[in-house]
């Protein structure tokens, strides 16, 4: 008998198995099989080796005669390679059996249905099912094992402990070599795609993350990563909404309406399990909740849908849960400004959202909205923020909007909207945000955790700072003498400028920060110092930089400096080099939102670093 056997019969095995029968004549292989076997080799796949091993076998058997071996047809073209799950290939596979008059052999109950179609003489054989293979990184895992972390060339090492009291430490004295991580890596990779509570989450040049049952395994790989490396991460604790301080409060909360909630916390403090606890008590309690995460990571209950990105971009799984109308979305890593775009937008459409942020304080959290989507329009996206310190519930803040004259300030013409952040259990206001002499800023008000100065009075002296530069030219200091008084001390040439004809320009300045200035010479200081305050160009600053507070407007990402006309400066952040730019006319450098550059000193402003201005 003739017989011409498909991929998946050479995988299994099958052909060689008729050999010992002794009614093989010839056996024809196609050059089709052959290609995608060869495919699934390079990509480290078993089935591909396990193939190549049959077609050896099927060789050594026609050098002993014992069967006639012919490989037959052409390699698929690009087309029908993409093609190739539309039945393109097999199609070539049919034709082939057909054309040499030989037996179909094929473990794809599909392929065998359209052969006896077709006409075509098919045996269909049963799939051998393979063992579960055995995942080799669990041999590293106890009970108090977060995360282990394997690379070539280094000793094992796992972070072990509790939620907040993680320790990194090695678990093993030997150091791995090359073929055991590179076994290791495979393993993981094959164990993901052959156990059902397994899947490829992600798969790139060098880089693939998988999730097996509750862990999530990131696999490196060269010319990705300097050497084989595998991450494995799991959760320790499951907890429930009553396991945290304020559950209570939190229950009513987010029961008596759909909210927007920020979970933010420190890396490892717990957010994901606060937000797990969440989700689960939502489901509890009779609302349809769905996730968005990339990679899916959450452990939740089979009632909850996991989603991840669609078609590469988080924006279109928006737009398909909008179709699914969940009362709430858990959306894991909110980072970039696109998640938080995409959050603002599911919130603003009526769906209650829970996003899980990276900040090391409460209020860092809800400054990372802040240029990213209108001022105005925060409350109604984010009601409240939830921090995490060490696997609990430190802070909440309630978060509204009100129009008033801001804490500190006494002017009733400065009334404003502004976005009153109170402590939820006190009700206590930590936080005003507002607009300042036309820049965002974030004022602490008593009882926030910043110490010394008060917000209001720190935004005010840089923004007198910031008025008396734009017209002295030489030093300038500022000094405070009440909630709305100040005295500016400036060189003796600059008293005029900074006057002005009649006392306009002063005034000017007094009505636009609705605080009164005394402007008096350095000369009259009854020490005769200079303090060289921030933002000053006094002693030090060649060296220490200006420190300058960048402003995020929709489009730019704006650098006020005040003078440095047309002068070359170095951009920093806590003293790194971030870029060089030159100073224009109007005493800015703007930088257009979405280049690498204005990425990475957003990411900057949003982790707290200074940012500083150095001339050249």
């Amino acid at each position: 008998m003739d017989m011409l056997p498909d991929t998946s019969a050479v995988i299994d095995g099958r052909v060689s198995e008729r050999a010992g029968d002794g009614d093989l004549d010839t056996v024809y292989v196609p050059e089709a099989v052959v290609g995608e076997l060869e495919a699934q080799a390079n990509d480290g796949r078993d089935s591909g080796w396990a193939g190549l091993e049959e077609l050896q076998r099927l060789a050594e058997l026609a050098d002993e005669s014992r069967l006639a071996l012919e490989y037959v047809g052409r390699r698929p073209d690009a087309i029908e390679k993409r093609d190739a799950g539309e039945g393109e290939i097999d199609a070539l596979i049919r034709d082939l059996a057909e054309r040499h008059d030989a037996t179909l052999l094929t473990s794809d109950v599909v392929q065998s249905e359209v052969a006896r179609a077709k006409g075509v003489a098919v045996e269909y054989v049963e799939p051998q099912v393979e063992e579960t293979p055995d995942l080799a990184i669990e041999e590293y895992l106890d009970e108090s094992t977060m995360s282990v972390h394997l690379k070539t060339g280094v000793r094992p090492m796992a972070k072990r402990g509790t939620i907040g009291e993680m320790a990194y430490e090695p678990i093993d004295e030997g150091v791995l070599t090359e073929s055991e991580m590179r076994a290791i890596a495979e393993n993981v990779v094959n164990t993901a795609r052959s156990v059902s509570d397994g899947f490829v989450e992600l798969s790139g040049d060098g880089m693939t993350i998988v999730q097996i049952a509750d862990m999530r395994i990131a696999v490196a790989e060269p010319p990705f990563a300097d050497g084989i490396e595998v991450t494995a991460v799991r959760p320790i604790v499951k907890t429930d909404l009553d396991d945290y301080a304020k559950a209570d409060a939190l229950r009513d909360r987010f029961t008596e309406r759909q909210r927007g909630v920020l979970i933010s916390g420190a890396p490892g403090a717990g957010k994901s399990t606060f937000a797990q606890a969440v989700a689960a008590f939502l489901d509890d309690s009779g609302f349809v909740v769905k996730t968005m995460e990339k990679p899916r990571d959450l452990q939740v209950g089979p009632e909850i849908t996991q989603y991840t990105e669609l078609d590469g971009s988080m924006e279109n799984t928006a737009d398909s849960l909008l179709m699914v109308r969940p009362d709430y979305t858990i959306y894991d890593e909110v980072r970039k400004t696109s998640d938080f775009e995409t959050f603002a937008d599911m919130r603003l459409a009526g769906v209650g959202m829970i996003g899980v942020v990276h900040a090391t304080r409460a209020i860092d959290a809800l400054q990372r909205l802040v240029g990213r989507v209108e001022l105005g329009m925060i409350p109604q996206i984010v009601d409240t923020v939830v921090y995490i310190e060490a696997g609990e519930v430190d802070t909440v803040y309630d978060v509204t909007t009100e129009v008033k004259v801001p804490h500190g300030l006494v002017e009733e013409d400065l009334a404003r909207p502004v976005i009153v952040i109170e402590d939820f259990e006190t009700g206590t206001p930590a936080y005003e945000i507002y607009t300042f002499n036309r820049q965002v800023v974030t004022v602490p008000l008593d009882g926030a955790e910043d110490g010394g100065e008060t917000g209001v009075e720190r935004v005010a002296k840089q923004e007198i700072e910031r008025e008396i530069r734009s017209v002295a030219h030489g030093h300038v200091e500022v000094e405070l003498q009440g909630s709305n008084t100040a005295v500016v001390w400036v060189e003796d040439d600059d008293i005029s400028y900074v006057i002005g004809k009649g006392g306009g320009r002063i005034s000017g300045i007094e009505d636009r920060l609705g605080i009164d200035v005394d402007v008096r010479s350095l000369s009259e200081r009854p020490d005769g110092s200079r303090t060289g305050s921030a933002g000053s160009p006094g002693a030090g600053a060649a060296t220490a930089g200006e420190i300058v507070t960048p402003e995020i407007t929709n489009r730019h990402v704006v650098i006020p400096l005040g003078d440095h006309h047309g002068e070359t400066v170095e951009i920093r952040s806590d003293d790194e080099y971030l870029f060089t730019a030159t100073v224009s006319r109007g005493g800015e450098i703007q930088v257009s939102r979405g280049s690498a550059i204005a990425e990475e000193l957003e990411d900057a402003i949003d982790h707290g670093r200074t940012i500083s201005v150095v001339p050249q």
